[in-house]
């Protein structure tokens, strides 16, 4: 085993990070913090800058120890969070325990989660073969242009490729191990412009009226059903989410009209299918599109990843682990792409929300579960 101490205690851990505030995008202190454990477990730890305004610079950090040929399981998470808010109980930078549960910005996303897996490390057996390694960005709630996706290339650069990766977010619902992810819907956001004449409402004959053009887009793209679900997947769905003209004048007809909508999609489409299929309702009245992809669904298909960790929750919690793909986009998006993932944490009823907490047996039983797993993914 390695020398516990402070590196035993998921809690003792977990405060450390919270005593960090890291608002996204996190840089500095709070990876500091985390340096500072892994490198006493053996880790070796890469801290890298990247990207420019207006999504940059990012900090992220790539750590990695290997003891033996066998086989690669990452750890995927952020040390980012979203701004607190007002009306907090306590300081949400200053962490505090009251009674069983542990207060602070980050305790379930997703700092608590990081917190576990290193109290993991540190009670696994020093001579385990194999790689594991921590992908952590500082940016995830943000933009995330340049967090994950710049961990993986830096990743390529080491020539580090996992087998096996976890993402730590906070998947659980009515009790600890009740949900894992498995896939995740993908999101769309575009922008429809309608250009029209701006003119007197006296003299229509004389300006081009850009409103009634865009209800009509809007009502096919409304009447668009895209599919009906899959077997893990709910129906995709398109949500308008913004109507703009801008028209102070009562007696002006304007010279544009906008809109936008989101789209949240399963693995039955692509982001470029929808973006083209929504570019042609909108061409037909004259319509223009530009879109922003925030990523593609995947699916990991149950099995020994997930099943590994099923059973590593059933044996520390007596809970069986539901499989879902339900929820918004994680950086799971991006780490699909190397190799199996799927997504396991902490109970998310007070991720984003004023005074957010995790349970203490909650934060020791997540390590104990994220130490089963690891030590089963490596024995295989």
């Amino acid at each position: 085993m390695h020398p516990i101490s402070t590196h035993a205690d998921a809690v003792a851990l977990a405060e450390r990070l919270l005593a960090c505030p890291s608002i996204t995008p996190a840089t500095g202190p709070v990876f500091d913090e985390l340096e500072a454990m892994l490198r006493p477990l053996g880790f070796a730890v890469d801290r890298f800058l990247a990207g420019e305004a207006p999504d940059g610079p990012v900090e992220n950090l790539l750590a990695w120890r290997t003891t033996g040929p066998g086989p690669h399981f990452a750890f995927a998470g952020h040390l980012d969070v979203v701004p607190p808010g007002a009306g907090w109980t306590s300081d949400p930078f200053v962490p505090e325990i009251r009674g069983e549960l542990l207060y602070g910005r980050g305790a379930v996303d997703m700092k608590g989660a990081i917190a576990a897996f290193v109290a993991a490390l540190a009670q696994l057996p020093e001579d385990l073969p194999g790689t594991i390694s921590l992908i952590i960005t500082g940016d995830e709630e943000g933009p995330a242009v340049h967090g994950t996706l710049a961990l993986m290339e830096r990743m390529a650069a080491h020539g580090l490729r996992p087998d096996l990766c976890l993402v730590g977010e906070p998947t659980s619902t009515a009790r600890l191990g009740d949900v894992i992810k498995i896939g995740r819907r993908g999101s769309v956001n575009m922008w429809i412009s309608v250009p029209g004449t701006q003119g007197h409402v006296a003299y229509p004959h004389l300006a081009d009226n850009p409103i009634p053009r865009l209800v009509r887009i809007l009502s096919a793209i409304d009447a668009e059903v895209l599919d009906e679900g899959t077997d893990w997947f709910q129906p995709s769905n398109i949500e308008i989410t913004d109507i703009t003209v801008g028209n102070p004048a009562t007696n002006v007809i304007p010279a544009e009209a906008s809109a936008r909508i989101s789209i949240r999609f399963n693995d039955r489409h692509s982001g470029a299918a929808l973006v083209e299929r929504i570019t042609a309702i909108a061409a037909a009245e004259r319509g223009t599109v530009m879109a922003k992809i925030s990523g593609e669904p995947f699916l990991t298909e149950p099995g020994a990843l997930s099943e590994l960790v099923r059973g590593a929750i059933r044996d520390v919690a007596g809970v069986e682990a539901e499989l879902s793909t339900t929820g918004g986009t994680s950086d799971a998006r991006f780490l699909s792409r190397l190799c199996p993932v799927v997504e396991f944490g902490l109970n998310n009823a007070t991720m984003h929300k004023l005074d957010e907490a995790v349970t203490l047996s909650d934060l020791r039983d997540l390590a104990a579960i994220y130490g089963l797993v690891v030590q089963r993914a490596l024995a295989n």
